[in-house]
């Protein structure tokens, strides 16, 4: 049997070698330099340095010994990994059209109507004319601003179910509220009537299956890994999860449109025109150069669910984790709340410019737990034939033509050379202070920074930010004027648990279970 094992072993290492070898001769022949990267294994490539990890802090710890821009083969799918604010700026900037594409894995094929969308289509006509409509029709500032009473509603209508809570406390009852579930309720709510004018009637259903469509197109099943094996793909199951999830979302979806459409065709509606109506009067007006169908309009829609909530609620939970775990920050960002708003009783979303100390917390949480650790994948250009051309260089390397591409901005936003002072992993928003010596004071969000990139930059750049932020800053700046927040049996609030979950987004692993107590009356109540 021993003799077996070391037989089965040199088999193994042999094979390994082989393989190395192989790929070696390959890149010499065509004169590439390749980035280096771990070494890797027959079939599983470069998994087994990530397996049983979360894979932004995997490839984080890589990149420290194989450097900011590396090569590994996740499954069969050759992936480079950026983790330097240069590198970054290369692939997002200096290269961005080389870079502009996302790679259709087969899941993701199936979510987003074969890459009909916004967020997952190739670069080209149809992605172009998506992000126009995006940013001049659906997303823009003015549309922004036009949905401040919805989000207000919705604030109001949490800020009443927490003060039940703080009422059930004083009473001697348990009085806690499961933060997650509640700020998933409030973004989902909100966006909702901004998209399609109302609160989803099946908004829990819509909820679960758009959680189950993020964890499909993280990119980590069977089917994504091994796309050349039909096998593989069948046995895993995950294209037909994605296809019912598609089916129930888009079934949901239908009757909405169908309402919409025969609101329109009676000369009905409301003043306030939601995303919908948009769509579907830019539709109807026939002057696009391509035309859009119902599923590219239910996959626009999808994608504004999807971006708009998942992202915001995520932040608002670490936020709120952040400020726990920090009562000095959590004192002084209350403390500017009642301060700005002590004379109304209630926050006014016109005068959040105001809330200086605020907008720091937004952009540390931003810094340290950025909702998509590994931003979406993007995807060199090139023909992707057996000999092609590299698309281009990445600080010298090679980036062979078809690989995907993913910036560790997780890593960006906890790397000591950029975020000095011995202290890159601690929450500290006085860092971006410009009058109080801030270290990083100019360090902005928007695309300019590349230490700082929860919304991505260059073209790929999420459109949807203000839509995001203006549900975040609202909702924060909400919660902490009304009440103080503890937990319940946590003496030390240093020891609240931060783990993140696996997935697309990095969300608090565990529930966020808080005590609210009223200080300021809630209006209604």
């Amino acid at each position: 049997m021993e003799d077996h094992y070391y037989l089965y072993l040199a088999l193994a290492v042999a094979s390994l070698l082989v393989v190395i070898a192989n790929n070696r001769r390959r890149a010499a022949a065509h004169g590439l330099r390749l980035p280096p990267g771990p070494w890797q294994l027959p079939v599983i490539g470069s998994m087994h340095h990530i397996a049983g990890q979360l894979p932004h802090r995997a490839m984080r710890d890589l990149a420290r010994r194989h450097g900011p821009v590396m090569l590994l083969r996740i499954g069969e799918v050759p992936t480079l990994v950026v983790s330097s604010r240069e590198a970054a700026r290369e692939v997002m900037k200096t290269h961005d059209a080389a870079f502009a594409s996302r790679p259709l894995s087969a899941t993701v094929r199936v979510l987003t109507s074969g890459g009909r969308d916004i967020i997952f289509a190739p670069y080209g006509d149809h992605w172009r004319q998506l992000r126009k409509i995006a940013i001049t029709e659906l997303l823009s500032a003015r549309r922004v601003l036009s949905f401040r009473a919805v989000r207000e509603e919705e604030v109001a209508a949490m800020l009443r179910a927490c003060a039940a809570a703080a009422a059930e406390a004083k009473a001697g009852g348990a009085g806690t509220v499961e933060m997650r579930s509640r700020l998933s309720a409030l973004v989902a709510d909100a966006t909702s009537r901004a998209v399609v004018g109302d609160r989803c009637k099946d908004r829990d259903l819509f909820l679960r299956e758009l959680n189950r469509s993020i964890e499909l197109a993280a990119g980590f099943n069977p089917a994504d890994l091994w796309p050349s094996s039909r096998l593989v793909g069948w046995l895993s199951g995950a294209v037909r999860r994605a296809e019912e999830c598609r089916d129930t979302v888009y079934g949901i979806l239908d009757g909405i449109i169908r309402e919409h459409l025969e609101m329109m065709e009676s000369g009905g509606g409301g003043e306030a025109e939601d995303l919908l109506d948009v769509l579907l009067k830019i539709q109807k007006d026939g002057s696009l150069q391509i035309p859009l169908d119902m599923d590219v309009l239910k996959a626009v829609i999808f994608d504004i669910f999807g971006a708009g909530s998942e992202t915001s609620a995520t932040t608002l939970e670490w936020a709120m984790a952040e400020l726990i775990r920090n009562p000095k920050s959590m004192r002084r960002a209350t403390a500017e709340v009642r301060a700005a708003f002590a004379a109304h009783g209630t926050v006014l979303e016109h005068a959040l410019g105001d809330l200086r100390y605020l907008h720091l917390v937004i952009r540390e949480t931003f810094r340290l737990h950025t909702p998509l650790p590994l931003l979406l994948p993007r995807q060199s250009s090139g023909s992707g034939q057996q000999h092609p051309e590299p698309a281009c260089r990445v600080l010298g390397y090679d980036v062979p033509p078809g690989a995907t591409v993913l910036v560790n901005v997780w890593a960006l936003g906890r790397d000591e050379r950029y975020w000095p002072g011995g202290d890159a992993e601690a929450f500290r928003p006085e860092r971006f202070e410009a009058d109080a010596g801030g270290e990083v004071a100019g360090v902005e969000f928007k695309g300019a920074d590349f230490e700082l990139l929860p919304f991505g930059a260059g073209r790929r750049m999420c459109p949807g930010m203000a839509f995001g932020l203006a549900n975040v800053e609202l909702a924060l700046a909400s919660l902490l004027f009304h009440f103080d927040w503890e937990v319940p049996g946590l003496d030390d609030p240093t020891g609240l648990d931060m783990t993140e979950a696996f997935g697309i987004t990095a969300k608090r692993k565990g529930d966020l279970l808080l005590r609210p107590i009223l200080r300021v009356p809630v209006p209604g109540v």
